[in-house]
């Protein structure tokens, strides 16, 4: 089945004026302003009450989402509160916008997804149209999620109330992946709970596709997630054959990206972070095998990212190694522990393993982050930013794992005597011979003068 294209603002179902957005987060809270500048009224729901009084004071926890679109958002419509029952009853439509994460064995946590459902239902009624965005396995929609609404009601989806799935497709550190131009996808139980949710997000969305089911939303969003989990598994093993051969990872890259047709760049890294590239393969793999297929593909780029940590810390061994030091006992300076650049966002991030695994070989370990003040490791320690001045002088090594433009770069590899850099940072700078060990690339030689290309023919 072809998806269908829906333009424009919908105004089939111009009753849904009235909005509960379930879950104030990176994905709930831009979304809710979306609708509140599209002049629907909505009631922001949140059950981290710390949250609730922030938002309420106007402060944006999260990068995409000023504190002045914030401070205009309330002004307007968007009502913040606790968990309220009352809330849902009134709402014309609930959107739920809740974490999926994974549990210890790798395998999906559906707390908070069915804790949405089971407080949503104690304000359910006929006539609602309640439509999941959280990322999560093909069938989660038509199955727990709609036993947990339902449980104990009469009600039935489909027939008294409609159902959905729309998610989210947003990019932390980027406001234009919230952006109107970005195509939403919705997938309902039936053709007029699907036409329904397409209407309501024609609101804030300027091109919506209809597909056939909730079931296909969910797996396309996977998909586009994996996509990126799988070629970033790709440059990650490429850098590790180059070290061997003696290649730079990057440059090899850059020049297959001077192809202008079927192929796209990805670099190599410490690892993936954010909630959906490190969570989303696990979430297929387990769904997978509940039909007795094993997606080794999937679960091997899976292996391959989450394995990147400790090949970190080996490099920063091999590093201290090089100037007669052991790892034990030396002291590691981290810059940057947000999972990807120019985010406040530490959630996943590689950080916390290569800070903790540095930890269990015996190093001292202190960092620098200019968006990330306190930062918890994998071992449980929470540990706070030094002044990057101060973590260089006082660090026998350093080791790049984010690469923010807010970090005085120059600085580092002017102060700092020997650095690790998993993120490219070194690239282009003046180093000292065998100061900088460089991910995929090997010992960094002192930068050479440019030299002007030549164009024959």
């Amino acid at each position: 089945m072809e998806p269908l294209t829906v333009s424009g603002q919908p105004a089939a179902f111009p009753s849904d004026e009235r909005i509960v957005v379930l879950g104030l987060g990176y994905v709930g809270l831009p979304l809710a302003l979306s609708f509140v500048e599209a002049d629907l009224s909505v009631v922001g729901l949140d059950v981290n009450s710390s949250r609730v009084d922030e938002l309420r004071a106007g402060r944006s926890p999260i990068d995409d989402v000023s504190d002045a679109r914030l401070g205009t958002g309330l002004r307007r419509s968007l009502d913040v509160r606790g968990l309220d029952r009352g809330a849902v009853q009134s709402a014309d439509a609930v959107i739920v916008c809740v974490p999926t994460p994974m549990d210890a064995a790798r395998q999906p946590d559906l707390g908070p997804v069915l804790a949405a459902p089971s407080f949503v239902r104690t304000g359910l009624r006929a006539g609602h149209l309640i439509v999941l965005q959280s990322t999560t396995y093909p069938g989660t929609t038509v199955g727990p999620f709609r036993s947990a609404l339902e449980s104990g009601l009469e009600l039935r989806s489909g027939i008294d109330y409609d159902l959905a799935f729309a998610p989210e497709r947003v990019s932390p550190g980027d406001p234009a992946s919230a952006a109107r131009d970005v195509p939403r996808l919705v997938g309902g139980v039936t053709a007029h709970s699907t036409s329904r949710a397409a209407a309501l997000f024609g609101r804030i969305n300027s091109r919506i596709v209809e597909v056939s089911s909730p079931d296909v939303a969910e797996l396309a969003k996977l998909h586009e997630n994996i996509f990126r989990n799988v070629n970033i598994a790709l440059v990650n093993q490429l850098a590790l054959l180059c070290e061997r051969m003696g290649l730079d990872v990057w440059e090899v890259i850059d020049a297959a990206a001077t192809k202008p047709f079927g192929f796209m760049p990805f670099r190599p890294g410490p690892g993936v972070g954010g909630h959906c590239i490190p969570v989303d393969p696990y979430y297929l793999a387990w769904r997978a095998r509940q039909f007795g297929f094993v997606d080794r593909f999937v679960e091997l780029a899976g292996d391959i990212n989450m394995s990147m940590p400790r090949h970190v810390v080996d490099l920063v061994a091999e590093a201290l190694n090089s100037r007669g030091q052991a790892l034990n006992g030396s002291r590691v300076g981290v810059v940057g522990t947000a999972f990807k650049p120019d985010v406040r966002d530490p959630r996943n991030a590689p950080a916390a393993e290569v800070i903790a695994m540095l930890r269990g070989r015996s190093a001292s370990v202190d960092y620098h982050d200019p968006y990330i003040p306190r930062f918890t490791s994998a071992d449980g320690v929470e540990l706070h930013s030094q002044p990057l001045a101060t973590l260089l002088d006082a660090s026998d090594v350093i080791v790049a794992l984010a690469h923010h433009r807010g970090v005085d770069w120059e600085l580092v590899y002017e102060r700092a005597g020997l650095v690790v850099d998993t993120v490219g940072s070194s690239r282009g700078r003046v180093t000292r011979e065998k100061q900088v060990l460089l991910l995929g690339a090997g010992w960094v030689p002192p930068a050479a003068s440019p030299r002007e290309a030549t164009t024959i023919g």
